[in-house]
């Protein structure tokens, strides 16, 4: 059996897989934010009600914001800020007394659509969580690219790409700099955007919603999002040259997104022609969690 956590900003999620893939259980938490200790003590609880439930030990993966540093072994570049610094594998591996994989959310995300999902099959993939943060993975032929510096597919900390005016610098970012893709394209960032425009406090899903019901404020608010997606994926089209991008995250459920940002990607991209999809995730929520208990595929 395999055990899958996907530690989130808001919720953590366990499941249980085995050999086929198929689902043995699954269970989630709030995110006890801010609270190292308290997210270690929630895993921990997350791993024992699987086993008591399927009355199986199993493999243990995890899926982080962030990532573990090659080079101290403590978790870096987490917007979950209280991960950041910590040894987090060696302190749940202690408590869970066995041997824990970890891996960036958005790689565990595109790994699991890589595998059998909407990016099945494909040579070069490019995963996007797009929720409390902006995350990013890529899969070369099934097969995570975690990079020499454990930072492969991390798009949501560079620059939005093409600027237009009002958008420099931008807002300040949890990694120290402003303008980050993260500050424009995540829930937050849209919430944020809206609110600059019209004064009012919104959640992410409230303003589509509103986009849906023809509101013109929220209209023009998904509007500047698709452009700026559009730019900053076309930036990672120029790189990488997907023959797919997968959408995951609160975000991703915006079904506009994938008729409108490609439409607008085009004049950015170098190429006479552009054939990357983007499409939904099929796994939906579900991708990161199982892409998690994947890490330990083979063993």
């Amino acid at each position: 059996m395999r055990i899958g956590i996907d530690l989130g900003g808001t919720k953590i999620e366990a499941i249980a897989l085995d050999k086929d893939h198929r689902e043995l259980a699954r269970t989630r938490v709030s995110t006890p934010r801010h609270d190292y200790e308290a997210t270690l003590d929630a895993i921990v609880e997350l791993v024992a009600g699987i086993e008591r439930e399927t009355g199986q030990c199993g493999t243990v993966g995890v899926g982080i914001p962030g990532t573990i540093s090659p080079a101290t072994g403590l978790v870096k570049n987490a917007n979950s800020t209280w991960l950041n610094s910590r040894a987090l594998r060696d302190d749940l591996s202690a408590r869970l007394d066995r041997p824990v994989r970890f891996a960036n959310d958005a790689n565990c995300f595109t790994l699991s659509e890589a595998t059998d999902g909407a990016a099945a099959g494909v040579h070069i993939a490019f995963g996007v969580i797009i929720g409390t943060g902006t995350g990013g993975g890529i899969t070369l032929d099934g097969r995570v690219l975690v990079g020499h510096n454990a930072i492969g597919g991390e798009w949501g900390h560079n620059a939005l790409p093409w600027p237009r005016p009002g958008e420099w610098p931008g807002a300040p970012c949890y990694c120290g700099r402003s303008g980050c893709i993260e500050t424009f394209l995540s829930g937050p960032g849209l919430a944020r955007d809206y609110q600059a425009a019209t004064g009012e406090v919104l959640e992410p899903a409230e303003i589509v919603r509103r986009a849906g019901d023809g509101d013109a404020d929220a209209t023009a608010a998904l509007a500047r999002y698709e452009d700026r997606m559009a730019r900053a994926l076309a930036s990672i089209i120029n790189v990488l040259d997907p023959d797919v991008i997968v959408l995951g995250g609160g975000m991703s459920n915006t079904e506009r997104l994938y008729a409108n940002v490609p439409r607008l990607w085009d004049p950015f991209i170098f190429s006479d022609r552009v054939d990357t999809r983007l499409v939904r995730a099929l796994h939906g929520d579900s991708s990161g969690v199982r892409g998690a208990a994947w890490l330990w595929e083979g063993d």
